[in-house]
């Protein structure tokens, strides 16, 4: 069921340091421009119940087990959708948010070593079968969002401080999501330039404009 009613839906995805929030600026600035709403949203922390449950998920020291991050991930999913993605799309918006279920398909399903199809069918259930029109993912390899990293942080979240293995298994299990749906996706080189990036997800999105 992609979208609903005459909105558009957008994710982003990719590894740490793919450059994910750079070019969902670029792209809202240029929707804005040609007199478009656009409607942010973020995975996880994208409601005011989401923060607390991103504070959970990405910062709370100590164990939590792979099956629990998975569904507290669903949880923040469920009520983002329900009072976010939902309403904005049936206003026929456009929303640009920055991770969606193929987030937790990489990091949950292939990171963590949990059985894929069952992390997604879980977040399935929890959006109401509600999939991006588009999903734009920058691929970058690990060692590259790493050093990108290191320049713009002085503190890693749970996720970011996992480590190489567990990125690579991310950054494997994304190309793999991305090769079973080519058409829903858009996949991108990170490393390419910012301009010719944003003029690529432009052209995507201006087709499915028209």
């Amino acid at each position: 069921m992609p979208g609903t009613a005459s909105g558009l839906f957008l994710t982003f995805e990719g590894g740490d340091g793919s450059g994910k929030s750079t070019q969902s600026a670029l792209l809202t600035e240029w929707l804005s421009q040609q007199g478009r709403t656009v409607v942010h949203a973020r995975e996880p922390g994208g409601t005011e119940l989401g923060l607390e449950l991103r504070e959970i998920i990405l910062h709370r020291r100590g164990y939590i087990a792979p099956r629990a991050e998975a569904l507290i991930y669903a949880a923040d999913r469920a009520h983002n959708v329900a009072t976010v993605v939902r309403p904005a799309l049936e206003r026929g918006d456009i929303v640009i948010q920055d991770r969606y279920l193929d987030s937790s398909v990489a990091y949950q399903g292939a990171g963590r070593v949990l059985e894929p199809a069952e992390v997604r069918d879980v977040s399935l259930w929890a959006t109401e079968h509600l999939l991006p029109d588009l999903t734009i993912l920058l691929d970058l390899d690990i060692e590259t969002g790493r050093a990108r990293l290191d320049d713009a942080r002085t503190r890693y979240d749970r996720l970011e401080a996992e480590a190489a293995e567990f990125h690579h298994r991310v950054r494997e299990a994304y190309l793999a999501l991305a090769a079973a749906e080519q058409g829903r996706f858009l996949v991108l080189d990170a490393t390419e330039p910012v301009e010719t990036l944003a003029e690529r997800i432009r052209a995507r999105v201006s087709d499915l404009l028209a």
